[in-house]
């Protein structure tokens, strides 16, 4: 009898919380944890969730899009208008001053988005080869030159006389 009073009326005992069917127990629902509980080979490792994103992608905004979002702020009247169309949006604050100060700065110019990294040289890498070797080409004819003007004097000197250069050039 007195276990028929500890007994309610969905047939559960006093002791016991009231769950329906499908519910799970606090202990599960509490884990508060992002990892994932992995059983192989007998070890209890646990292994990142493959659900998280490893590096997320930077976000890029047209030069209309900036402009549309930055005039439909300056059309807000109300108080919390802006922070509506921020949330509604995914933006932060600072992207709409950031923005308006880029409008203020040069219009629409400056609200295309810019490259990101290290800007490109203004000189091209094949131009310093091209230098080195037009160098290297001049030093040779200087060399060049200077041989043929002392084959001129000795050939003056010895009485050889010598081909014309247009006179090898028709041959």
């Amino acid at each position: 009898m007195i276990k028929d009073l500890a007994t309610d009326v969905q047939g559960t005992t006093m002791g016991d919380p009231e769950r329906s069917g499908g519910e799970r127990s606090e202990a599960a629902r509490s884990g508060g944890s992002s990892m994932v509980e992995r059983r192989s080979s007998g070890s209890g490792e646990k292994v990142p969730d493959p659900e998280v994103v490893a590096r997320p992608k930077r976000r890029r905004f047209t030069a209309e899009y900036k402009l549309r979002i930055v005039r439909e702020a300056d059309a807000c009247k109300e108080p919390g208008e802006i922070g509506a169309l921020l949330r509604r949006e995914g933006l932060y604050s600072s992207h709409l001053v950031l923005w308006r100060r880029q409008r203020e700065q040069a219009a629409h110019t400056q609200l295309k988005s810019r490259k990101r990294g290290p800007k490109p040289k203004t000189q091209d890498p094949r131009m310093k080869h091209l230098e080195r070797e037009n160098a290297r080409l001049q030093r040779r004819l200087r060399r060049v030159a200077l041989l043929l003007d002392i084959q001129k004097k000795v050939g003056a000197i010895l009485g050889i006389p010598l081909k014309n250069l247009d006179d090898v050039e028709n041959d």
